[in-house]
């Protein structure tokens, strides 16, 4: 599997934008969009859970080129916790509930712009991986914080 690149992460932005979807890039991807220097195989959304955004995010992915099948777009219209897709041209996760973070709109209060790509804050990335707790996210804790660190110290 390759590894997720910027002009896939210019794809979904260009194609989410289109059909009005509310979302943000979270985890190791969105990481990646402040300038973390790391690789990811896929790109990680948190979507804001309602029916119509939904239904939005189902139309922006068949633009994109997934094969979405009926179980699936259900589950997205829904706001299933998590869905992941493969049948596409990269590999994406879908995050209606992640772990750490409350409610969309209190991520989507503290998230940054970064070249047009509506990501979700440092603190919030970091506070997804500490409340998953799995091994790959423990590992990566220590980078992340010195490189939220660091953005904090550049950015005085």
């Amino acid at each position: 599997m390759a590894a997720f690149t910027y002009l896939q992460a210019e794809e979904i932005r260009d194609a989410l934008r289109r059909h009005g979807v509310r979302y943000l890039f979270i985890g190791k991807s969105g990481a990646i969009l402040h300038g973390f220097p790391d690789t990811t195989q896929d790109a990680d959304l948190f979507v804001q859970k309602h029916r119509e955004n939904g239904a939005a995010l189902v139309a922006a992915l068949r633009d994109l080129g997934f094969g979405i099948t009926a179980t699936q777009c259900a589950e997205i219209v829904a706001g299933k916790d998590f869905v992941q897709l493969k049948d596409g041209p990269f590999d994406l996760d879908l995050v209606f509930a992640p772990d750490g973070i409350e409610r969309f709109e209190d991520a989507y209060g503290r998230h940054v712009e970064i070249e047009g790509f509506p990501v979700c804050s440092m603190d919030d990335i970091i506070a997804s991986k500490v409340a998953s707790n799995r091994a790959k996210d423990r590992e990566s804790l220590p980078r992340l914080r010195a490189f939220r660190d660091y953005l904090r110290q550049r950015d005085r």
